[in-house]
């Protein structure tokens, strides 16, 4: 599959179907390896899905020394949409992947023609999630001071529980260990700054999805994304953090976005 140079680091990308638009955006310690070949088959039959993987992870270029934030994110996202000739895009974005997203759709308005955030980490929202967010980015701190190869198990049985993180295949949860250096540098950099003011701004259709057994902290942060946002609308399904992209929910959202 082919790589692509935008804002001086080389990522990693695939396209599947044809027709409008769709970039999937994974989160923390991910790649495009995460999603689901159910979910990117039902929505390649909908458009030209591309997914990719994210500065730092897996198969794209990792600066040495690596920081990185959020806003540098987005500006990935848009230069590869440009660049593959891909405005404006259905976005889709899990967790950071979901903050990446949002910061996408303000920075970059016409690159962006709907949201589907599936658990979006916009923690900096509200004060009890960032509470929960800093004792977490503590012990992914602790991991990585003990041993750098803990620091996805450390981080991935907090946001996804243990029966979770044991139901990888190895070669799935190595590459959650290969991308401790990425979980590191996401935690120590700057995180979604956008006020619920900035997110009042967003005027494109919005769909939010919960997961009925994640942490709370992600569903504070959902109700407060879905009352800031005009127009968004919420969906609870079912399971944790990994929110399929494949859900009913989101391929019927996306449909009617692409094809009415």
């Amino acid at each position: 599959m082919p790589d692509v140079e935008v804002n001086g680091v080389r990522l990693y990308y695939e396209e599947h179907g044809q027709g409008d638009p769709i970039l999937c955006i994974h989160g923390t310690s991910s790649s495009a390896l995460v999603w689901p070949p159910d979910a990117i088959e039902v929505l390649a039959r909908l458009g030209r899905l591309i997914v990719y993987d994210r500065r730092g992870c897996t198969r794209s270029e990792r600066p040495d020394p690596y920081a990185t934030s959020v806003v540098q994110h987005a500006e990935d996202a848009a230069r590869l949409l440009e660049a593959l000739d891909a405005v404006p895009a259905v976005v889709i974005g899990r967790s950071y992947g979901g903050e990446t997203a949002i910061e996408l759709a303000l920075r970059h308005p016409d690159e962006a023609r709907a949201l589907v955030l599936l658990e979006a980490a916009a923690l900096t929202l509200d004060e009890e999630a960032m509470a929960w967010a800093n004792h977490l980015r503590d012990q992914v701190e602790a991991a990585a001071a003990r041993d750098p190869g803990s620091i996805a198990e450390s981080f991935l049985r907090v946001v996804l529980g243990d029966a979770r993180w044991e139901s990888f295949k190895p070669e799935v949860r190595q590459m959650f260990v290969d991308n401790g250096p990425a979980i590191l540098a996401e935690f120590r950099g700057t995180w979604l700054e956008a006020t619920a003011e900035d997110l009042a701004t967003i005027s494109v259709p919005t769909l939010l999805v919960a997961a009925e057994h994640s942490p709370a902290a992600f569903r504070r942060v959902t109700d407060r994304m879905a009352a800031a946002i005009p127009g968004s609308r919420v969906e609870v399904v079912g399971g944790g953090h990994f929110v399929d992209p494949g859900e009913p929910a989101v391929v019927d959202f996306v449909r009617s976005v692409l094809h009415g």
